[in-house]
């Protein structure tokens, strides 16, 4: 994967996101009533649930007891009962998670669980069965809980970053170069540029341009979502080449 950082400075319109990130609005809120928090943090909690499901999976645990699992966590966690509880690994939230994780895990293991985990309310509407399908997908022997969870982290901020590519393309009316473009964007395309400007009614010069725009504006997205993850900006250049290491093993 090419580095989201390599040449790319924010967009102005992103660029709010390196003083105010959901992440640091959740972690104020450990402290004061912070407004909004409580929202950014079920939005961050929506986005990366599959990592930790596929962490829980991999830990020994059924796919009935992964989903009760994964809805108490978040029960719990959407409480607040959890952001205190982790030291400095809370200054990102795919650390302060896992941690927070494992001590709910451990707790679980510890005691009788209930008939019905989560008090019977679904906190958040997860689709558990799209998860199952996506985790009978995933290698069997070649990663342990936490290699998975960061591997599918780091692939789930891949995911967001080219979802809100592809909505931006839409709201431009380029939804059609769009897709005749989105495997050169995001991996390596089975046609080459001079065919997807055939395709296109384009010139090739032209299409590359695109994709070069396109390829630029998508690094800037990827690092816009890891700022949303990180509570100090000064961490966001390290976690992208901690990420990209991740996806290179």
């Amino acid at each position: 994967m090419d580095s989201p950082s390599d040449g790319v400075e924010p967009s102005a319109k992103g660029s709010g996101l390196f003083t105010t990130t959901h992440w640091s609005v959740v972690l104020a809120a450990a402290q004061v009533d912070a407004p909004q928090a409580g929202e950014a943090l079920e939005k961050l909690c929506r986005t990366y649930w599959y990592p930790l499901y596929a962490y829980v999976r991999r830990e020994g645990f059924g796919a009935a007891d992964a989903q009760d699992l994964a809805q108490e966590f978040f029960a719990r966690l959407l409480a607040k009962n959890y952001l205190g509880q982790v030291g400095p690994q809370k200054g990102k939230f795919r650390s302060f998670l896992l941690a927070a994780l494992r001590h709910f895990l451990s707790d679980q293991r510890d005691r009788a669980r209930a008939a019905k985990r989560g008090g019977g309310a679904e906190v958040l509407s997860l689709d558990a069965q799209e998860a199952e399908e996506r985790y009978r997908l995933e290698p069997l022997d070649r990663m342990d809980a936490e290699k998975i969870f960061e591997r599918r982290w780091a692939m789930t901020l891949l995911e967001q970053a080219l979802t809100r590519l592809r909505d931006e393309s839409v709201v431009a009316g380029k939804a059609e170069l769009f897709e005749h473009l989105r495997n050169f964007v995001a991996g390596e395309s089975e046609v080459s540029c001079g065919e997807a400007a055939a395709q296109l009614g384009q010139t090739e010069s032209a299409v590359k341009s695109a994709v070069h725009r396109l390829r630029q504006r998508y690094r800037e997205l990827v690092r816009e979502e890891i700022a949303q993850t990180v509570a100090d900006p000064a961490e966001t250049d390290a976690e992208i080449r901690y990420l990209i290491t991740v996806m290179s093993e």
